[in-house]
């Protein structure tokens, strides 16, 4: 078998992990700061564990230019247990809980986002959804045809990059600026430079472009941080917050209300100084731009390749395309395979081909599978 930096690895998540972090967790697995303990081992309330935490947060903090009045948590259960939390957490902060709570639908996870808070009970209007405008999900619909419900929303949510369809936004919505808007950038957090002042609450699986799977990162305004409060407490209809999902809770207990994913916020902050370590947010923006660029330009290029996603809208993460004629795919990717590229396969709802390329994708792993890709058209051709 390969080593693990033989592979280029282009799976969505669990996704690659820098090489020299994985190196140095290595290094570290038995023997934590000469505690004589592995990480994994450590009790989540001893000073070497809050170290480890403190520096996760000061890191992220610097990378994201976070300001003093967010909070940064730790939860666990992924992107989807937070499809209920911001339900929760938000219409408790309204305090009104029949409030609308705008969804702006661009993918699937978007998609599974808004079914989850109808099925909490809350009032949802859909912005847009672009599949039903325009019979799939490869755009995003013009300011002007949204439909926002103003300043009566308790939220407006919106997934910035799905990972499934390759749909990104270019930039952060426009909404009421009294408003909280939320969102899910599990797949292209620290890809990008972004104003966190914009946001009310960003949250992100680290297990797409930060480290393993098992924590979620939340960053949400302290303003938003809501007193826990029983059913006897709330107005009628109204939603409890369960007490693992509540942000204040959280935040009061600074993530260690209960036992935390230790391991995998470990994990995070090696990423968070690797980065920081080699150029931060903006370098890598630079990189990612130039490898999206790469690959968009070969598939633009060829004559058996195709992008679904409208051009100013593809991610800069997920690269997914189809090949012309399609049973052509199944040999693609067992081709790529033969040359160690892996999980390549696109998303078992949507089909095709997908290339994850993550901040921790070299460009050398982008040229070498862009070679391939105009070897295996030239071998195919007419």
């Amino acid at each position: 078998m390969p080593e693990h930096n033989q592979v280029l690895n282009f799976a969505a998540g669990p996704a690659k992990i820098p090489t020299a972090v994985l190196e140095k967790a290595q290094s570290e697995l038995l023997n934590y700061d000469n505690t004589g303990m592995s990480v994994m081992e450590l009790s989540h309330r001893s000073k070497t564990f809050g170290k480890i935490l403190s520096e996760a947060k000061a890191n992220l903090t610097s990378l994201l230019n976070i300001p003093d009045n967010y909070e940064i948590l730790f939860m666990q259960g992924g992107g989807t247990t937070l499809f209920s939390a911001v339900v929760y957490n938000l219409l408790a902060a309204k305090g009104k809980p029949d409030a609308p709570v705008d969804y702006c639908v661009s993918g699937s996870w978007s998609q599974k986002a808004s079914e989850e808070a109808k099925r909490l009970g809350a009032n949802v209007n859909i912005v847009f959804n672009s599949k039903k405008s325009t019979g799939s999900y490869t755009t995003i619909p013009p300011e002007s045809e949204w439909k926002l419900s103003g300043p009566d929303a308790a939220y407006v949510y919106y997934c910035d990059n799905e990972t499934v369809h390759g749909v990104e936004f270019p930039s952060v919505p426009t909404v009421d600026p009294s408003v909280p808007l939320v969102t899910d950038m599990s797949s292209n957090i620290l890809s990008r430079k972004v104003d966190v002042s914009k946001f009310a609450v960003i949250y992100a699986g680290a297990q797409k472009n930060i480290g393993p799977s098992g924590v979620t990162i939340v960053i949400v305004r302290k303003d938003l941080l809501t007193p826990l409060q029983s059913a006897s407490e709330i107005p009628t209809g109204g939603l409890v917050v369960p007490q693992m999902l509540d942000f204040k809770t959280l935040a009061d207990n600074d993530s260690l209300y209960n036992t935390p994913p230790t391991y995998a916020i470990y994990m995070s902050g090696l990423v968070f100084k690797h980065m920081l370590e080699n150029g931060g947010v903006d370098k890598y923006t630079e990189v990612n731009d130039r490898k999206a660029s790469k690959l968009y330009q070969a598939i633009d290029n060829s004559k058996i390749y195709k992008a679904p996603v409208a051009t100013g809208f593809r991610s800069n993460m997920n690269v997914p395309f189809r090949i012309y004629p399609e049973p052509l795919e199944a040999e693609f990717l067992k081709g790529a395979e033969a040359r160690n590229m892996v999980q390549l396969k696109g998303h078992r709802s949507v089909g095709g081909i997908r290339a994850s390329i993550y901040n921790a994708m070299g460009e050398d792993g982008v040229d070498a599978l862009v070679a391939y890709m105009k070897e295996f058209e030239a071998q195919h051709q007419g």
